[in-house]
């Protein structure tokens, strides 16, 4: 059997919390900040959790990561 390689994607986009969740950025944050409220732009600054939903998606692509 070959090894399971990890999606060096997510490994990026992804990190895990102490209590097995899954965090993530927004999205929306590279440009075009004059659009957007100031409300708008210091809650997109923030951190978010994965949906519920694709929580086993992204958590197979994040098999090898410890």
């Amino acid at each position: 059997m070959p090894k399971f390689k990890t999606h060096r994607a997510s490994v990026k986009r992804f990190k895990r919390t102490a209590s097995g969740g899954l965090k993530r950025s927004h999205a929306y944050t590279s440009h075009r900040f004059h659009g957007k409220t100031k409300k708008q732009r210091r809650q997109l600054s923030k951190s978010a959790m994965v949906s519920h939903s694709d929580m086993k998606r992204i958590g197979q692509m994040l098999t090898n990561m410890k």
